[in-house]
């Protein structure tokens, strides 16, 4: 929708309020600047706009020289690109300086005002695509926000299979649950992308500048997010090693699952609610906190490799979900009971 409006407005800026003939780079350059993903909108714009400039000064510059052909269009472009990229390192940059070149040598006479005409052009539009996204923004919470809410949803998942498979000593459950942990990287590089490009909006756009804070809490949570089914996956793959080696696994630890996907799915709400709604995020903490007292070293005393590394990896998976809950990293260790007499940091009491 965005792309489509800004399209039409920047055609109509063009032709009608500058009176160019056929401005056709204006709503190119608007949806160009735009594009389909909503980080980093406001560099594309400004190397659009650059990259045309660059292009048409350096292919006006050399056709006025020696003319145009085939050999000459190939030094013209070369030269932009190489210009271009010497400059900035920026793919849109690059691109439109070839582009603008090629047109001042194959259409454009040298000296005529099309040059000068499509430079106007691009700036309208990357303009035109700033000012859509500032006036008609997306939410800039909401999307990142349920990417979040869908990676813990599967964390949840993950976590409930896992202790299908232990309960019941069988390898199935398991092996599902840990090709769909591996499966959400793509699920966690687009919220990143979304808090980016949220970042972005709510710089741009007086309609969304209240919702920083959130931003800035959302984008606090990416890492500890990221981190966590990092050690979901690491966790489920540990998991299949100690049934298929048919190890004993102690009946608290396994129970540990059930209530941990339980604090999980806490936090999953959390990421869809709005400020002053339950639960947030002292009420995610305080349930995580419950399962980390829970997480003493008797559980794997006596225990094999795998069962210890599976107790670890609970360990580590709820420091960081309680980091996802707002707690710093020093006092989400401090939540869990020590397993040494002098542990770096000091326990809750």
């Amino acid at each position: 929708m965005q792309c489509a409006l800004a399209a039409g407005i920047a055609w109509w800026v063009a032709k009608d309020v500058i009176h160019h003939a056929t401005p056709f780079f204006a709503p190119i350059a608007a949806v160009v600047s735009l594009g389909l993903s909503l980080g980093a909108r406001l560099r594309r714009s400004v190397e659009l706009v650059c990259g045309v400039t660059v292009g048409i000064g350096v292919g006006d510059l050399i056709v006025s020289l020696i003319g145009s052909g085939p050999w000459q269009i190939a030094l013209v472009v070369a030269l932009a690109m190489a210009t271009a990229v010497a400059l900035n390192s920026g793919p849109v940059f690059a691109i439109q300086a070839g582009n603008s070149a090629v047109l001042v040598a194959t259409l454009l006479p040298p000296g005529e005002s099309g040059g000068f005409d499509r430079m106007v052009d691009a700036l309208v539009g990357g303009l035109v695509g700033i000012a859509v996204v500032a006036l008609v923004p997306t939410h800039p919470v909401r999307r990142a926000r349920r990417n979040a809410a869908e990676i813990l949803g599967t964390a949840v998942d993950v976590l409930r299979k896992v202790e299908t498979g232990l309960v019941e000593n069988n390898p199935k459950p398991i092996e599902e649950a840990l090709r769909e942990a591996r499966a959400t990287q793509p699920a966690i590089d687009t919220m990143r992308t979304h808090l980016k490009g949220g970042r972005e909006i709510s710089r741009i756009s007086p309609l969304y500048w209240n919702s920083r804070s959130r931003l800035e809490v959302l984008t606090a949570a990416a890492d500890p997010i990221d981190n966590a089914m990092r050690n979901v996956r690491v966790l489920a793959r540990r998991s299949l090693t100690l049934v298929r080696d048919d190890e004993i696994l102690d009946s608290r630890l396994v129970a540990q699952f059930d209530e941990l996907a339980d604090a999980v799915d806490v936090l999953r709400e959390m990421a869809l609610t709005d400020p002053g709604e339950q639960p947030d995020r002292a009420e995610a903490a305080r349930v995580l906190r419950h399962v980390a007292k829970k997480l003493s070293p008797d559980l794997v005393e006596g225990a094999g490799v795998s069962a210890t590394v599976v107790f670890a990896q609970m360990r580590s998976l709820v420091v960081d979900l309680l980091q996802v809950a707002g707690l710093k990293r020093i006092s989400a260790i401090a939540t869990l009971p020590p397993t040494v007499e002098h542990p770096a940091y000091e326990p809750e009491s």
